[in-house]
């Protein structure tokens, strides 16, 4: 059985941060542009301290994780942080090969996206690897649309990603 929770107990966490560098791992291993995103925006030391303040980082009301469970065990994960006034990024949406195609991600988006919500954002943003079409379509499905960039990024890496966003007024 699939269930989406808010982690709370320190194991719960460790799943959730376990899940984020088998994430970083998977992307790196893609190698080519997908590795020289991550390795760009996610160094290993870098990683590690994001890893260490996961959950101050990702709190209310600024942000939230969710942990995906299938039969009690940790599949997925994703959060939000406030990145602006209304302004939420989605991050680190993954789910282990195990669990593709038992509806995981599509839970953990619908999760994020009513925190969101629920913590009075507008709109929301992300990013994904261009590689990560599977990922693009469930995005759209949920009715974000593409768009250009949102931070300031070096341009040897837009190649390989992919920006959008949701307008959460339009969506009530």
């Amino acid at each position: 059985m699939l269930t989406i929770v808010r982690p709370k107990t320190p194991e719960q966490f460790d799943a959730v941060r376990a899940l984020c560098w088998e994430y970083r791992d998977f992307l790196v291993s893609l190698g080519g542009r997908d590795a020289e995103v991550v390795l760009y925006a996610y160094p290993q030391d870098k990683f590690e301290r994001l890893m260490q303040s996961l959950e101050a980082q990702h709190a209310p009301p600024d942000g939230g994780i969710r942990l995906a469970l299938v039969n009690g065990s940790a599949v997925g994960c994703g959060m939000s942080q406030r990145i602006g006034y209304q302004t939420a990024e989605i991050k680190r949406v993954f789910v282990r090969d195990i669990a593709r195609g038992t509806g995981a991600g599509r839970a953990l988006m619908e999760a994020l996206i009513a925190d969101c919500r629920a913590l009075g954002f507008k709109r929301i943003l992300m990013d994904t690897g261009s590689a990560l079409t599977a990922a693009q379509k469930l995005y759209q499905s949920l009715g974000f649309v593409p768009r250009g960039p949102y931070s300031a990024l070096p341009k040897s890496i837009l190649d390989g990603l992919v920006f959008f966003e949701m307008n959460l007024e339009a969506e009530c």
